[in-house]
């Protein structure tokens, strides 16, 4: 779900913290099986959702190793075909607990952590697996935004390993919220990269969360671990043993941009509305307008295609295609014409009625359209019918 240059940001930062994990050993029944949750930044995009990470320590064993599945290579084969293609190719990392610690207190990142409540065999359980699948053949995995991320692999870790012997606490879940919308409560200081998301994620992120769908954010992981019950052949206890706060991070002023999509759509409308009335009032066709927003919304539904049909991830059923639609470019072009082709007027028409509707219908469609969208599109719809008319003039 994130632009690649804060992909590649926190790749490079994280690859510095990896090292490589010694060969497996036998814990001692003192180690610990730790998980970490760094709390949300809002520096950058890649930071706003927070992280999770697992931490084993064995102070016997002089063991103490932090296992992350956030990182990613940009250096292997096709890294950016794959980016393209949206098979964000993951892989799990080691890093020594100190350095990875010392990484997230410099960037004021609150750091919880929470330690299982497991007998030594489901730890080295635990360990085992986490160690196998750290191994260079075994490290990589397919991202995916919502159902394969750093922290559901951590919950699939631990569901796994304990052969599903626990109930999570969903408490949270009676917020009822989408997938969209567990986003949305992340990016308020972020619109530019709320609106990115809204237009690039198609429709399948719109469905509710089930509680264990929550657990793709690791805020969420960490308040169903909190509750969450093991079951053992005598008894049921709780998961967590114990659960402390390792750094505080001190209050940051407000990082929002002040400029925000919103202004900027607005803007181009008051100006698509000037331009019209000055194109009826004076016979004058400003096509630099047109280019704008014909061309540019083709262009951008094209690109919204390729990753419909193109790509692996969230992208499929994008309602954003009904005015990003990819024909405006070809419409745009055959308007620059001497020679108009007759049925362009028509489909100015019936783009525009379809404006309409996407607005009227816009509360109960299943994606529903950004709020700085909203005036792009009335002006998108004023210039088409503005069109449609005045091509019906040149006909006759």
């Amino acid at each position: 779900m994130l632009p690649i240059k804060t992909f590649l940001t926190l790749t490079f930062i994280l690859l510095s913290l990896a090292s490589t994990l010694a060969q497996p050993v036998t814990l001692s029944d003192e180690a610990e099986i730790i998980v970490m949750t760094m709390s949300p930044g809002q520096e950058e995009l890649y930071s706003a959702f927070g992280h999770s990470a697992l931490r084993v320590r064995d102070d016997l064993n002089g063991l103490d190793i932090v296992f992350n599945y956030g990182i990613f290579d940009f250096d292997q084969p096709n890294f950016y075909l794959n980016f393209t293609k949206g098979k964000l190719l993951y892989k799990l990392g080691t890093a020594h607990y100190s350095r990875f610690l010392r990484y997230y207190m410099s960037i004021n990142r609150t750091i919880t952590e929470q330690t299982l409540n497991l007998n030594p065999t489901e730890k080295q359980e635990i360990f085992n697996f986490l160690t196998e699948n750290a191994k260079p053949e075994n490290a990589d995995y397919y991202y995916n935004y919502c159902y394969n991320n750093c922290a559901t692999k951590i919950r699939d870790v631990i569901e796994q390993s304990l052969d599903g012997r626990i109930t999570f606490n969903y408490n949270y879940s009676n917020d009822s919220l989408s997938y969209r919308g567990l986003m949305d409560k992340y990016l308020h200081q972020q619109p530019w990269g709320d609106l990115g998301i809204d237009f690039c994620l198609g429709s399948e992120i719109d469905q509710l969360a089930d509680g264990p769908a929550y657990m793709y954010m690791p805020e969420y992981l960490e308040i169903a671990l909190d509750g969450a019950k093991l079951y053992t052949d005598s008894s049921t206890v709780p998961l967590i043993k114990n659960k402390k706060i390792i750094h505080k991070a001190t209050d940051q002023p407000n990082m929002a941009s002040p400029i925000r999509p919103f202004h900027i759509f607005i803007l181009l409308f008051f100006l698509v509305g000037i331009i019209t009335h000055r194109s009826i009032k004076y016979q004058v066709s400003y096509r630099f307008i047109d280019g704008i927003l014909f061309g540019v919304t083709g262009f951008l539904g094209f690109t919204l295609l390729l990753l419909w049909f193109g790509t692996d991830h969230l992208s499929q059923y994008n309602y954003n295609l009904i005015w990003c639609n990819p024909l405006n470019l070809l419409a745009f072009i055959l308007l620059l014409r001497r020679k108009k082709q007759s049925w362009l007027r028509y489909y100015f028409n019936f783009y525009g009625i379809a404006l309409i509707a996407l607005i009227a219908f816009n509360a109960i469609l299943p994606q529903q359209l950004h709020e700085a969208f909203v005036p792009l599109v009335l002006g998108l719809m004023i210039r088409s019918f503005y069109l449609g008319y005045w091509l019906k003039g040149e006909k006759k």
